[in-house]
């Protein structure tokens, strides 16, 4: 299925500076930074916002530093995941009953697959602030694969927009629309479920599609009203020395899973659900947001054995604690956007807070952080970028079109942001 989907084509503005960075780098023919870093899932290459890119562009608008912008049918809060010079995203109908995923080339912006993964005869309620189609696709040589939550997981080829393989089978009840991401381990394809109804994590054969392991999360939900069973957050594994570890916040236990084979390893309690930002790894300690209406952050020591909620968690922060954007680890310190607009400074070791300072609008995007600074990314579509220190030090205010709800990607030197209508390169 094709549609038209035309780029538009701006001028960007150009500084010295920035063309002596071009030409002391590699870059290829058509302008596209041949060493440049891949974003191959939900967060980026390391799945923490972190990019290494020296050059990414601190001021732009509509009308400066906008390589080019491209519309992006229907609707979809996924963030876009690149490959070389392959950037997609997912989109689905407004009702839901059509699941699309869309290639773009990285270079012109310009629409190379645009295909209908899914028909879906009866989309269940989402809620006003969701799509059908939020969960950022997972992307490697050759393959993207793309999930739907409940109504459907495929893997496409880059090359030719094929689907290679769909599930339709990893079923719940998500009551408020899909949201937890995929992420790719070795030949795995590792998905949470966790709906009102069933809560499990499953690991697929990248290859096939076919289920390598199943593990259900060891809580005992019938104590739990069936809302507060569902959580939205994508996991992520961890090198602690000792061993891997795939760290999974569910509702009510966030739990530490042995990603070659699925066996629980450890889990610790907690109260909440619903949560969305994805963890962190760091000194030592796992930092996650336990809950969406009152969300904590809490530094846990991963590793042990069973039921370790006594004895692992170091502290805990419950004031200006995001519900929905991840938070970012620098050093020695946390940074953090509440939904509000309330940025945070916190010492990793110990939770004590550095700084507050709010910053306009509401947010939903994870932030990013390059070279030296930190870009917030707020719903009305303004980027506020601040200085990477233990001081707040505003650098610049940047403002585009339109709703932006998807965290950006980086790749080479260029900025990829979509807002509900349009994906845009800017550089």
């Amino acid at each position: 299925m094709t549609r038209s989907m035309a780029p538009i084509r701006l001028q960007p503005i150009r500084y010295l500076a920035f063309a002596l960075a071009i030409a002391a780098s590699s870059w290829s023919v058509g302008g596209w930074a041949v060493g440049g870093e891949n974003w191959p899932e939900f967060r980026g290459p390391t799945g923490d916002g972190h990019c290494a890119c020296v050059s990414l562009p601190l001021t732009w608008n509509e009308a400066e530093n906008v390589v080019w912008k491209t519309p992006i049918h229907d609707r979809g809060w996924s963030s876009p995941v690149i490959w070389q010079k392959q950037l997609w995203v997912t989109t689905a109908a407004e009702d839901g009953r059509q699941l699309f995923a869309v290639g773009l080339d990285c270079d012109s912006g310009r629409v190379l697959h645009d295909v209908k993964v899914f028909d879906v005869a009866s989309p269940e309620h989402i809620a006003a602030v969701n799509s059908y189609a939020s969960p950022t696709p997972a992307i490697e040589a050759d393959r993207v694969y793309v999930h739907y939550g409940t109504y459907g997981t495929a893997c496409l080829d880059t090359a030719s927009g094929q689907v290679v393989w769909t599930r339709q089978d990893l079923n719940c009840d998500h009551h408020e629309g899909p949201g937890a991401s995929p992420i790719l381990f070795e030949n795995l394809l590792i998905v949470p479920v966790d709906g009102r109804d069933v809560q499990y994590v499953i690991a697929l054969d990248k290859a096939t599609g076919r289920t390598v392991w199943k593990t259900g999360r060891s809580i005992d939900y019938s104590a739990f009203p069936s809302n507060t069973r569902k959580a939205f957050c994508t996991p992520t594994v961890i090198d602690t020395g000792q061993r891997l570890e795939l760290v999974s916040p569910g509702a009510k236990g966030v739990m530490g899973y042995d990603p070659r084979t699925g066996r629980e390893l450890w889990k610790i309690r907690h109260g909440g659900w619903s949560m969305v930002a994805r963890p962190l790894w760091g000194h030592g300690l796992v930092f996650f947001v336990n809950d969406y209406e009152r969300p904590e952050l809490w530094a846990i020591r991963p590793g042990g054995q069973g039921d370790v909620t006594n004895s692992h968690i170091v502290w805990s922060l419950r004031q200006g604690v995001p519900a929905q954007p991840s938070p970012l680890l620098i050093g020695d310190r946390l940074y953090t956007i509440s939904d509000l607009g309330i940025a945070s400074c916190v010492d990793a070791r110990t939770g004590s807070v550095h700084w507050k300072q709010r910053l306009g609008g509401n947010f939903s995007a994870s932030p990013l952080f390059a070279a030296g600074r930190i870009y917030f990314f707020n719903q009305e579509g303004t980027t506020t970028v601040i200085d990477a220190g233990p001081e707040f030090r505003e650098l610049a205010v940047n403002r585009l079109d339109g709703e932006l709800k998807a965290s950006p990607a980086v790749a080479g030197e260029s900025l990829f942001v979509r807002t509900r209508t349009h994906l845009y390169r800017i550089e």
